[in-house]
């Protein structure tokens, strides 16, 4: 049944108070492109789940998995009162615009967030999508993820809540893929619903047992408490390569490297790093989660060089200083983190950095997203 939202948005907006979601961004790692679909089929076998767990969870050190850090940049995604039997969508960053009357979307690319609005059957309101922060295009943080995801949660907020978190991870993801605006897995989306600094371990089909699982379950642990975010705050810094490429090109390459045996031998060795860039954050072994930063970004360089596109300036600037780089979601420019066990070393590269690249400022966050002015 239609959803209809003009009489109800006009009220908000004479309030001032339109209903809105905030995604928030996430920093991946080793484990990053893992959550891709492709991969996750690959390389996921069937686990023996024991019935009483270690925090180690030592029987997933073979499935692939992706750590997410969330983050306090992102999108805020509004709902405004529209044409009644018409929908919309408007990108403030992007100066965008599409509408259409309800029923008749198109399935193109550039209606990929328009789809959403239509598949909950809401009627009279165009979402606004703005972000937190500017200049952040193509920066390896997941933004059209977090945007997408963003969009479903408040259009299914509006609609009533009829859909799991878990089924609109799968939604949120589909439709990014499937309309060609990006190759895309679960891990953004699954950032935005879950939050904080989360070990994913994907289960592509569903978890075994859980009959109502399916794309986009994983089972989470949380690796570092809110009382700690601090500690791994002050070992990070993300700084802007100053060079943008779309992630597609390179999550390309590597896909074809997994249909390669070379490549798909070199793709295999990611689960273990994974595994171990956990559990040094787990454990706050510090040396560990820079040991496995820079052995997954050696095999993801074997696989594409182009993933070090832009960012081998900051590379060695960072080795001079003790400090490592790992550029943020599939590399060839845009965002890198920065880590080093020691703060003071990362100061050190801070100030040698300053007036050369930008720096992206963050706080790290213990939720995906918040929901503000319910109708």
């Amino acid at each position: 049944m239609t959803v209809q939202l003009h009489d109800f948005l006009k009220e908000a907006e004479k309030k001032k108070a339109f209903p809105e979601v905030i995604a928030y961004h996430r920093i991946d790692g080793p484990g990053s492109s893992l959550d891709l679909s492709e991969f996750q089929q690959a390389f996921w076998k069937l686990p023996h789940i024991p019935e009483q767990d270690d925090p180690a969870v030592k029987w997933t050190c073979n499935l692939p998995r992706t750590v997410g850090i969330t983050i306090d940049t992102g999108t805020r995604v509004e709902a405004h009162p529209f044409d009644p039997g018409r929908i919309g969508i408007k990108s403030v960053e992007y100066k965008t615009e599409v509408s259409a009357s309800l029923g008749e979307v198109i399935p193109v690319k550039e209606n990929w967030l328009l789809k959403i609005l239509e598949i909950f059957d809401l009627s009279g309101v165009m979402f606004v999508l703005k972000n937190l922060k500017e200049g952040l295009h193509s920066s390896g943080l997941g933004g059209s993820s977090a945007a997408a995801t963003g969009v479903c949660i408040l259009a299914n907020e509006l609609a009533g809540r009829p859909f799991s978190k878990i089924q609109l991870i799968a939604m949120a993801s589909r439709i990014e893929q499937d309309f060609g605006v990006s190759i895309t897995g679960t891990q953004e989306q699954s950032n935005v619903l879950f939050g904080g600094v989360t070990d994913y371990v994907w289960f592509p089909w569903g978890i075994p047992g859980c009959p109502d699982t399916g794309y986009g379950s994983s089972m989470r642990f949380e690796l570092i408490t809110p009382q700690d975010y601090h500690k791994l705050e002050e070992r990070m810094a993300i700084f802007h390569s100053g060079y943008s490429r779309l992630s597609t090109e390179v999550n390309i390459a590597w896909r074809n490297a997994l249909r390669a045996e070379e490549g798909y031998k070199h793709h295999f060795k990611k689960m273990e790093v994974a595994y171990r860039f956990r559990e040094g954050l787990r454990l706050q072994k510090w040396s560990h989660v820079l040991d496995s930063m820079v052995k997954y970004r050696k095999i993801r360089t074997k696989l594409c060089m182009d993933y070090m596109g832009g960012s081998m300036d900051l590379l060695e600037r960072a080795e001079s200083h003790n400090c490592t780089a790992f550029p943020l979601g599939a590399g060839g420019g845009g965002g890198v983190l920065l880590f080093s066990p020691d703060p003071e070393s990362l100061e050190s590269l801070r100030g040698d950095l300053q007036g050369i690249y930008r720096e992206i400022p963050f706080k790290i966050r213990s939720k995906g997203y918040e929901i503000n002015n319910r109708l």
